[in-house]
């Protein structure tokens, strides 16, 4: 039973709109929550037990996993997915990548493969754009594909097996999901062992008309895309809980 919750907020109070949503719900359920910066977590003043909750970003829980010694899910393409994709990815060093790297092939598409945060990903189209790939080591592993064209992309939120919601974040409205693919897809991840209890899995409609996954987003520090205020806080708390687990396992 969650009793408190840290939320993390930049100076001046700043706060994510997600983060301001979850303060709306747990405020309605009469939960006490506290704001922090990531000051107050790098000194190690927060109080973390199986009674309190955090609403942070990623560099919060990459914290808290480091801190407890916990492995979480971070491939954005789980080998149960990759049917889905409907395009060649392929992974490789920033080295490799840099020394095979050809003027003359088309615009390539690149983005870290572990530390999915470690920057957004983007569209190489000469050898000056790996000015921006500079500031990682060389042994960097990225996924690298081709360019496609999204006429439309959606988060599709998932908690506990089920679909609870599905948002628009891209593109025309006019392009619809085939939601047999996305359940299909869904379930796939959900029989293996490469899934959360609670997350975000993208999908898109290709040119072609054929609907693709985009990526899988853990659900942790997930973009609500504005999503049910409720819904959307249950799935973090959901989250939430399935890490304090690991934590704190349940003595039975």
């Amino acid at each position: 039973m969650i009793k408190k919750a840290y939320i993390h907020a930049y100076g001046n109070k700043k706060l994510e709109p997600e983060h301001q949503d979850v303060i709306n719900v747990l405020e309605k359920r009469n939960i006490e929550y506290e704001l922090f910066t990531d000051k107050k977590i790098l000194r190690n003043q927060l109080s973390i037990d199986n009674t309190t909750f955090i609403a942070g970003n990623h560099f919060v829980f990459s914290y808290i996993f480091k801190k407890y010694n916990i492995l979480s899910p971070s491939d954005c393409y789980p080998k149960s997915l990759r049917n889905y994709l409907k395009r060649n990815i392929r992974e490789i060093t920033i080295q490799e990548l840099s020394n095979s790297y050809d003027e003359g092939i088309a615009p390539i598409f690149v983005k870290p493969k572990s530390k999915t945060k470690l920057f957004t990903g983007f569209t190489i189209e000469s050898s000056l754009d790996f000015y921006r790939l500079a500031e990682f080591p060389k042994s960097t592993v990225l996924y690298c594909s081709p360019i496609v064209d999204w006429q439309a992309e959606y988060r599709v939120f998932v908690n506990h097996s089920k679909i609870v919601g599905i948002k628009r974040y891209s593109g025309d409205e006019k392009y619809e999901l085939d939601m047999t693919i996305v359940q299909n897809a869904v379930q796939d991840l959900e029989n293996s062992e490469e899934g959360t209890h609670a997350y975000g899995i993208d999908f898109g409609i290709l040119s072609t008309g054929e609907t693709a996954l985009v990526e899988w987003n853990d659900g942790y520090a997930l973009g609500s895309y504005g999503l049910d205020q409720e819904i959307y806080t249950d799935l973090l708390l959901e989250r939430w809980s399935e890490i304090m687990n690991k934590i704190f396992p349940s003595k039975s």
